[in-house]
């Protein structure tokens, strides 16, 4: 179990991590998804407004990627906070990615400074090798093993640029290797975690190793993406509803309160005032052991997150498929 400790902001606890810093237990995902032309870039400063918000509503982790094409308008929207007298930059924990294409040792620190240019910041709280798999800038396979890579993420930390290092879409056996083979231990995984992909053994697994995880995509099947709605539970599923009248709280609610009930950290995003007030609204109260159950049901190992364009690469985590889909990224980016 790990400790929490109170802080001023919206009464959000904090996580320790293994090397004795302190990570808020809910962070903003920025990543705004994928259209027909690329990746959904924010327009007229309006993704830097809303960072500037949930700063103020009390969000003081913030989880970006070199990929997202936020980074830029994050930093600026923190600068400004801190120009306001809002915060102090020890008080904002922000976790970026290292992107697949930047794998080679020598590459690491060179793309992460490239980042904190972006954001206008002296170091990141938290950097994550975004995928185990590294691929040429043509998106073509590269064979650059991880460890490489993780070497060069701790190379980044020796240069001070970053405080923790950790890892995102590992699988367990990989997680496994960078800690016995790295001389920095991860602090932190993130893997999507929701109510039909509840990752119950790569939670048991990372909390053993004393790793927070860090959960995408945690309203599941609760929200439509890109438009489509998925099967799985919706905000008026009757398990759900039932507990949310029982404290007085939305069903989105419950899911965001099941993972840090779980000790995983939700990277709910929302662009929306209101929205991400109801996020972050969820730390006065606490699940029952059997109402956390009842949501486990739900379980049926369903990922959004399914890059089967990649899955012949060696370091691929995830089980294969007998139809994978096209690679959006050469098409994108060739």
């Amino acid at each position: 179990m790990m400790a929490l400790s109170k802080v001023v902001s919206n009464e959000v606890p904090k996580l320790k991590l293994n090397n004795g810093r302190m990570m808020p237990a809910i962070a903003l995902g920025t990543y705004l998804g994928f259209d027909k032309n690329g990746v959904v870039k924010s327009q007229n400063k309006q993704f830097r407004d809303v960072i500037m918000n949930a700063i103020d509503i009390g969000y003081r982790h913030i989880d970006t990627a070199y990929i997202y094409e936020t980074e830029e308008e994050i930093g600026e929207a923190i600068r400004m906070k801190i120009d306001e007298g809002v915060i102090n930059r020890d008080d904002m924990f922000v976790t970026t990615k290292i992107w697949n294409t930047f794998h080679k040792r020598e590459q690491v620190p060179m793309v992460l400074k490239k980042s904190l240019d972006k954001m206008g910041l002296t170091y990141v709280d938290l950097y994550l090798m975004h995928w185990p798999m590294a691929l040429n800038e043509d998106y073509t396979f590269s064979d650059v093993d991880f460890m490489e890579t993780w070497r060069g993420m701790e190379d980044a930390q020796n240069l001070g640029l970053v405080k923790s290092l950790g890892v995102s879409n590992f699988n367990a056996e990989q997680l496994k290797r960078v800690i016995e083979e790295g001389t920095i231990k991860p602090v932190a995984i993130e893997i999507e975690v929701h109510p039909q992909n509840i990752q119950k053994d790569m939670i048991e697994n990372a909390s053993s190793e004393g790793l927070v995880v860090m959960g995408y995509s945690p309203l599941g099947s609760l929200v439509s993406r890109y438009g489509v709605q998925s099967p799985g539970p919706k905000m008026d599923d009757p398990v759900l509803v039932e507990i949310a009248k029982k404290y007085n709280k939305t069903t989105p609610q419950v899911v965001l309160r099941w993972l840090v009930d779980r000790n995983v950290v939700p990277v709910s995003k929302s662009v929306n005032l209101e929205r991400l007030k109801e996020n972050i609204s969820i730390f006065d109260f606490k699940l029952e052991e059997q109402e956390i159950e009842k949501i486990n049901q739900f379980d049926g190992h369903i990922r959004y997150t399914f890059p089967t364009f990649w899955q012949t690469h060696p370091y691929y985590p995830f089980e294969k498929v007998d139809n994978p889909i096209n690679d959006p990224f050469i098409k994108t980016y060739k």
